[in-house]
């Protein structure tokens, strides 16, 4: 009995050959496959027969099931579209004809959903809820329309063109993305960094030598002037095809569904070329902010020779136009720091651009700075809206390049910016119909003279913390900057130019702050940290589409060397489980027997299968083809010797034969002969132990393993040059005795290997679905063949004996005397 109140002591785990044995019978891929798996075949669902009846399909889903049952195959599980039951493996069942998605018909209800899918607005706008949301949407809309008046107008001058067609890019995409975006909190619109990009390529089409006229005045001969009205009429024209192509772009790119290639821009990447963008930015207003007159340069290096520019004339600095700006951007940076720190007290976002333009405006038109200080303002921006006109399609093939670039990073933006919403307030949106969105949207506003848009973080953050709860918040943002292109236009004339510079200097805080993210990286992950950096510096010298494009191809090129040079681990087993982990990272782990266990974590393609394979020789500690070249060395050396008399083959191994003295010993050659490597070993009929000492002076690495696992749990696919390593190796190992074995394959690699004739010359039954499996099977033949290897000697034994017969008489004579001397004794006593 046991003492109340102790435990009893656990059972004790079930061993086999010191392992733990799963409850489980032992499986290999073949055998599994046999008796459960079904697999889809040229079309076709295969199981074997004689699992399911009707009847046990009958019970399972019932009869009169109303509709077309609909079958799918979802990673070797079948499933009703009814209810999404999962059946079982052992429920599956075959079917003569190919497996099809199966509708009941083109219902009025499906019809909706796809009339849904391709315009959001019939989703998301019944469900409006008035009393709730209206008010909220309102005084978002209001305040983000003045934030974004203000920023149209100011990041007009990134792109290079008047600042009242800046207003005509706040205004018109938001009208379509009303209708067919899927974000509710994105305010669309200008954003500096795509307008900087929009910039440089009409600077780059349309740069001011291109419109030097001779000066009117007649005191200074030979003096030229730029007809700024023509500049500018070209730079819209420009500007307004970008937009069009841009946006033929993104609906094509929408259309065809490859909205996944935002993915490629990860977010180190995308952090250090908005940084980069940023720094650009700066750079270009600041001719702006110091009134200054530079050449426009665009291309490699052009900001290095912006600022050399800018720095050169700074002596002609305008002291207003200064002064302006330079207290714009403190006021500005001061009172978004307030908003950010008390956003939870302050209901509303102080609106700091707007006030400060209006003093700014008003200062400007009662100092009558441009007359009495020279100061740059804005003076003419139109009144109205400009008739719709095709942009001439002539310039594509001259912008095309850049165009796709622009179209990626605009989308890449918006996507980013919407997602980080949508994950706040617990909806989706759909990456594919942002690309359609924004492409109608860039395509509808190239016919308006716009330039292209895309969002603004800073003024999506206000249409947020405002209480924006829809697109009808961005609706009613438009409204507000259509009332400034009718009536308020004119009173805005007088706003100088560098107070404009200053609102885009002051909204670049965020961006310049991902800086402070470089630390954080280098600490988790010190690829991301160089990406970052690289793409940064890049960007700043290169210029931006080019360095968007150094940056992807850089960050693509450290997965293919992190592919190429991938990790790997010689396994052990943890005592009594069958929980197999790393020999170095883990201590009391003991690798199997005679076995040796490696895990490649990473694809078998043709850039890494050197690597693979220098990982099987660090992982088993010898090079299998080296070892079957001396191998076959030595044997070469051992038939000649047999053949002089000099040695002797028995079936117990090599001697030296008797009164000869050994010459065997010859010193070891490392010699490529083609004669000694061609000598099959089938037609050597020598048993030799190879891990003994041999009579022939042959360095023969020694072997001491009998199997080798290949945990290729992590192996996601494979290539034609992968699978034919594969079969190599295993040729290798076997021609020295050694089994190969892999476990933990996915369907569709062994699919591949199937495909490109592994099997053919290898069996099935090698492969196990885990690694304890194919450890229990090595165990199990190990102990197998030892006990028939017993068998064998024994029976070896019985026919070496030279006359059975008589040592049978001998035995039994002396059992006879025996029982005679034991009689004897007994009568005596």
């Amino acid at each position: 009995m046991e003492a109340p109140g102790r435990r009893s002591e656990p059972s004790p785990l079930p061993e086999y050959s010191g392992s733990y044995v799963v409850s489980r019978p032992v499986y290999s891929e073949l055998a599994f496959q046999r008796r459960y798996a079904s697999v889809l075949v040229g079309g076709r669902l295969r199981r074997s027969p004689g699992e399911v009846d009707s009847s046990l399909r009958t019970s399972l889903w019932g009869e009169g099931v109303p509709g077309v049952l609909s079958l799918f195959l979802f990673g070797g599980h079948l499933e009703r579209s009814l209810g999404i039951q999962r059946v079982p493996t052992a429920f599956w069942y075959e079917i003569g004809n190919p497996v099809f998605l199966l509708f009941d018909s083109c219902s009025r209800k499906r019809a909706v959903g796809v009339l849904k899918t391709l315009l959001p607005i019939l989703d998301w706008l019944p469900k409006y809820r008035v009393k709730e949301w209206l008010l909220s949407d309102i005084i978002s809309g209001v305040s983000t329309g003045l934030v974004g008046t203000l920023q149209g107008m100011a990041y007009a001058l990134l792109a290079a063109v008047p600042v009242g067609y800046g207003l005509y890019s706040a205004f018109f995409p938001i009208l379509t993305y009303f209708i067919f975006g899927t974000s509710r909190h994105i305010s669309v619109g200008p954003f500096p960094v795509v307008s900087l990009m929009v910039g440089s390529v009409v600077l780059s089409l349309a740069p001011d030598e291109k419109f030097l006229i001779p000066s009117s005045n007649g005191t200074i001969s030979n003096a030229t002037m730029i007809d700024n009205g023509a500049r500018d009429a070209a730079r819209i024209l420009i500007a307004s095809t970008l937009t069009l192509l841009v946006g033929i772009i993104q609906l094509v790119f929408g259309g065809l569904q490859i909205g996944f290639i935002v993915r490629y821009l990860a977010d180190p990447l995308i952090g250090g070329f908005t940084t980069a963008a940023a720094f650009q930015v700066l750079v270009s207003q600041l001719k702006i902010l110091l009134n200054v007159s530079t050449k426009n340069y665009n291309g490699v290096l052009s900001i290095i020779y912006t600022l050399v520019d800018t720095f050169q004339n700074i002596g002609s600095t305008n002291l207003a136009d200064f002064i302006a700006g330079l207290l714009t951007i403190i006021i500005c940076m001061a009172v978004k720091e307030l908003n950010d720190r008390f956003r939870h007290k302050i209901p509303i976002p102080i609106p700091i651009e707007v006030i400060v333009t209006i003093i700014a405006t008003a200062i400007s038109y009662g100092a009558n700075l441009e007359k009495n200080y020279n100061a740059g303002i804005v003076k003419s921006i139109p009144r109205g809206f400009l008739p719709p006109a095709l942009p001439p399609v002539n310039l594509f093939s001259e912008m095309l390049a850049a165009s796709f670039s622009i179209a990626v990073v605009a989308y890449a933006i918006a996507v980013s910016v919407g997602k980080v919403y949508a994950i706040k307030y617990d909806y989706t949106i759909d990456g594919n119909q942002e690309f359609i969105a924004f492409g109608i949207s860039n395509i509808f506003s190239g016919f308006f003279s716009c330039f292209v848009a895309t969002t603004a973080l800073s003024r999506t953050a206000v249409q947020e913390s405002t209480g924006g709860k829809t697109q009808i918040a961005g609706i009613i943002s438009a409204g507000v900057v259509m009332i400034a292109i009718l009536a308020l236009g004119k009173l805005l004339e007088p706003l100088q130019k560098s107070v404009l510079a200053a609102v885009v200097i002051a909204n670049l805080k965020g961006m310049f702050m991902q800086v402070c993210d470089v630390p954080r990286l280098w600490r988790q992950n010190k690829i991301d940290a160089v990406i970052w950096v690289f793409t940064c510096i890049v960007s700043i010298i290169l210029g931006l589409d080019l360095g968007l494009l150094a940056g992807l191809v850089f960050g693509l090129l450290t997965v293919v060397l992190r592919i190429q040079f991938p990790s790997w681990n010689g396994l052990g087993s943890i005592p009594n489980t069958d929980i197999y982990k790393s020999t170095k990272d883990y201590k009391n782990v003991e690798e199997p027997e005679g076995m040796k266990i490696l895990r490649f974590s990473s694809p078998i393609f043709y850039g890494n299968v050197d690597g693979f394979k220098k990982c099987i020789k660090s992982t088993v500690g010898f090079d299998a083809m080296r070892v079957y070249n001396k191998r076959l060395k030595a044997l070469r050396k051992i038939q000649k010797l047999i053949k002089k008399g000099q040695l002797r083959a028995t079936k117990n191994g090599i001697i030296s034969g008797a009164g000869s003295s050994n010459n065997a010993f010859e010193p070891d050659e490392d010699m490529d002969d083609p004669e000694e490597l061609d000598i099959p070993t089938k037609e050597i009929e020598i048993q030799v132990d190879w891990n003994s000492e041999i009579p022939v002076k042959v360095n023969v690495p020694k072997v001491p393993i009998h199997s080798l696992v290949l945990d290729c749990g992590a192996v996601s696919f494979l290539d034609v040059v992968g699978v034919r390593s594969l079969r190599v190796v295993v040729k290798e190992f076997q021609r020295i005795d050694v089994n190969v074995y892999f476990a933990s394959l996915q369907d569709h690699v062994i699919e591949k290997l199937e495909k490109c004739g592994f099997f053919n010359d290898n069996r099935k039954d090698i492969f196990f679905l885990t690694v304890h499996d194919a450890v229990l099977h090595v165990q199990n033949r190990v102990k197998s063949q030892e006990i028939q290897d017993s068998i064998l000697e024994t029976i070896s034994l019985i026919q070496d004996h030279k006359d059975p017969l008589e040592l049978m008489e001998a035995e039994l004579i002396e059992e006879e005397l025996n029982v005679e001397d034991e009689a004897m004794r007994s009568l005596a006593s």
